[in-house]
């Protein structure tokens, strides 16, 4: 029985301004292109995952919840 068994891939929880969304991915993506999907410059943010701030350039290989935290600008 071929084609019955679908890939269940990695699901990525993000909070951003107090609403969760959730995003769908068959491969390991950076934290930039989850960013880049949900058209936040990563600039403008910082990422959080269990209290911990960690790089854009993370790399998310399996179920994982972020939180984005907003950076103020200004002079």
């Amino acid at each position: 029985m071929k084609g019955w068994l679908q890939p269940i891939g990695m699901e990525v929880g993000i909070t951003h301004e107090g609403e969760r969304t959730i995003q769908q991915y068959d491969s390991p993506v950076t934290i930039a292109k989850v960013l880049e999907k949900m058209e936040i410059p990563p600039s403008t943010v910082l990422t959080v995952v269990e209290g911990q701030i960690v790089p854009h350039t993370s790399t998310i290989t399996g179920n994982i919840e972020i939180e984005l935290i907003i950076v103020s600008s200004g002079g």
